[in-house]
């Protein structure tokens, strides 16, 4: 493969059109064109389609774009770790994937030890689809997956999983909101009963937990809206829009950042967090960090 050729399909992709990418790229657009329709002959299909005067992806555009920007993020780190050696420097590259259910707060406060080491690292993060990841780690194009479950084990990945740690569960409310919802002196957790809820995804494991932990405790919030985006949920949450939960051991951080206070907590509901490697005994030096840090600092206080 000419891998000029898929450059440039790469950069008209990228900046949406081989005007644009021209500029960018100091070539005109029917070189560009012209060197996309080679790529286009090789591999035997319609890269893009014309939308009236824009360029769009076909099906096949957009896989070929994901091989593409996984072949030119390998070329960069091919260039940056022969730039180390040539120069003496031992950098450790420290790939992690990180399950989007997965608390940013919390991957941060996970990862963070990792960079304390005496040893430089290059933390290389990578977020998305649990069992997208489960096969990134297979093929070893990950150290590290942090997930809020363990590896099923009917998945066929060589793995393991660590548990890190569990935090209860708490609900916030914008002051105005936990005024109105504790009226009459409804205590927690009645005063959920009808109250605005802001929901996790329904995909999500703690989401399912909520679920029969409402029916079993006889509530029935007004669901909102729900968010696979737990960051997104927290800002509706802090508009007041809705009553959202988030992880206790967040508590501080979740009520300075979004103007919010703590409405009850219930150790009922528990997150829980794993650390999946292929290795069965930790031995790299970030996990035994992360690990070491999450279970007697973050988990263990």
């Amino acid at each position: 493969m000419n891998f000029k050729h898929l450059y440039y399909f790469w950069a008209t992709a990228k900046s949406g059109g081989v005007m644009k990418a021209g500029e960018q790229l100091h070539t005109t657009p029917q070189t560009l064109s012209g060197q996309i329709k080679l790529l286009e002959a090789q591999l035997g299909c319609a890269l893009f389609h014309k939308v009236g005067r824009r360029l769009e992806l076909t099906t096949e555009g957009r896989v070929a774009l994901g091989y593409a920007e996984q072949i030119f993020a390998l070329g960069a780190e091919l260039e940056a770790a022969v730039g180390r050696a040539r120069s003496g420097q031992t950098v450790l590259d420290f790939r992690v994937g990180i399950a989007d259910s997965v608390p940013k707060a919390i991957a941060y406060r996970l990862l963070e030890p990792a960079l304390g080491l005496a040893e430089p690292v290059r933390l290389i993060c990578h977020e998305g689809d649990f069992h997208n990841l489960l096969g990134q780690i297979a093929v070893h194009r990950l150290d590290l997956v942090i997930a809020d479950e363990p590896m099923d084990k009917q998945v066929s990945v060589k793995a393991f999983s660590h548990a890190l740690g569990t935090t209860a569960m708490s609900f916030f409310a914008t002051p105005v909101l936990k005024a109105k919802l504790e009226l009459g002196g409804r205590a927690f957790p009645q005063c959920l009963d009808g109250a605005p809820m802001l929901l996790q995804g329904a995909a999500s494991a703690m989401r399912q937990r909520l679920d029969v932990w409402l029916a079993e405790n006889q509530l029935h919030p007004r669901a909102i809206g729900e968010f696979d985006d737990a960051a997104l949920m927290k800002a509706f949450g802090g508009e007041g829009r809705g009553v959202f939960m988030a992880p206790t051991v967040l508590e501080d951080e979740t009520c300075a950042q979004h103007g919010v206070q703590v409405l009850g907590r219930t150790s009922e509901l528990v997150e829980e967090f794993y650390a999946i490697s292929v290795e069965r005994r930790i031995t790299h030096p970030c996990v035994v960090a992360i690990t070491q840090s999450a279970r007697e600092a973050l988990f263990g206080a």
